[in-house]
């Protein structure tokens, strides 16, 4: 008797979704981290959720006084923490972040994406150096660092931890640089994990709404600089929009132990994901009406930091300061 293709479709479905939902967590404790970006902003909450998870952590970031802040405050806590100073733009810094980690913990099990750059303003504004920077940090070090980790991942049977954002799965108005790069790594994300899938190492890649980490004050600034800033950094602090950078990284994890493909993090991003896949076109209708209520372009595309256009408004919310201390934005 022969099954009809459909019902053994259906039990090859169901069998792997049961697989997943009696598959055990991947167990944290005691594994190697490394977390590039891990000095500040939201790569420091993850190295503080891994630790307190009992994972071991190597932070990897440009700033050595940064690293410093954030080694001490994570080791007040009782964590293990190293650090290595380097630029995830340069080869010889991704393989070097790669062999301080194996040599300080005997290996490596879990790589952490969470370095990134952040450009706000208007398209007119934005250069083609601008997107071409921008995808150098954001995308094409994500792959340069996981070619270099990825013989001790597969001798791990590790796990690689890519941070996208909604912005990865629904292009929003002034962010367009920072979407183009999010767009480029997600799908990086589905190629390596389907990739990597056989040899055993899992990849998860997560797509979160803004968060309060106070990192607009890092963001480059193009356009009419002030009200940019203003409403960016405004939002990225406002509670019903943005999610606590510590919840944020919780679920994050979580989604890494659970073996996630793909997480949505926070309900805006979970809502304007089902909003794109339901209504592609009201979605894009109202993404142009968005764009339609921002500061237009100004007459020179120079870029700013964020923290140098402060105003009374942003530099006097109790939210983005306090994030901004917790999380070793200085």
């Amino acid at each position: 008797m022969r099954l009809p293709k459909r019902l053994m479709l259906a039990a090859g479905l169901s069998a792997l979704a049961a697989r997943r939902v009696l598959k055990a967590p991947y167990d944290l404790g005691g594994k190697s981290v490394l977390i590039s970006g891990g000095s500040r902003g939201l790569g420091l909450a993850l190295a503080r959720e891994f630790t307190a998870r009992g994972a071991r952590v190597m932070l990897l970031a440009r700033d050595e006084g940064e690293l410093a802040r954030a080694a001490a405050d994570l080791r007040a806590e009782g964590a293990t923490v190293h650090t290595v100073t380097g630029d995830v733009t340069v080869k010889a810094d991704l393989l070097r972040a790669v062999e301080e980690t194996a040599r300080v913990y005997g290996g490596l099990d879990v790589l952490v994406h969470s370095a990134g750059l952040i450009q706000v303003g208007p398209l007119e504004n934005m250069t083609e150096e601008d997107f071409r920077e921008i995808m150098e940090v954001n995308a094409f070090a994500v792959l340069g660092l996981t070619r270099a980790a990825l013989p001790l991942l597969r001798a791990a049977r590790g796990r690689v931890l890519i941070v996208a954002s909604i912005g990865g799965k629904v292009a929003v108005p002034h962010l367009a640089p920072y979407s183009f790069s999010k767009f480029a790594v997600t799908g990086l994300g589905q190629a390596l994990r389907a990739e990597f899938a056989r040899e055993g190492v899992g990849v998860t890649t997560v797509c979160p709404s803004l968060m309060r980490t106070g990192s607009a004050r890092h963001a480059e600034v193009k356009g009419q600089q002030k009200k940019e800033y203003a409403l960016f950094a405004t939002l990225d602090n406002f509670p019903f929009v943005s999610l606590d950078a510590d919840k944020a990284a919780r679920r994050i994890v979580n989604a890494l132990r659970r073996g996630d493909a793909e997480a949505m993090i926070g309900g805006p991003a979970l809502m304007l994901r089902y909003a794109e896949a339901l209504a592609p076109q009201l979605t894009a209708d109202v993404m142009a009406l968005t764009n339609r209520l921002l500061p237009g372009p100004s007459t020179n595309n120079q870029g700013v930091l964020g923290a140098s256009v402060e105003t009374a408004i942003t530099r006097d919310n109790p939210i983005k300061r306090e994030a901004e201390k917790e999380w070793n934005e200085r």
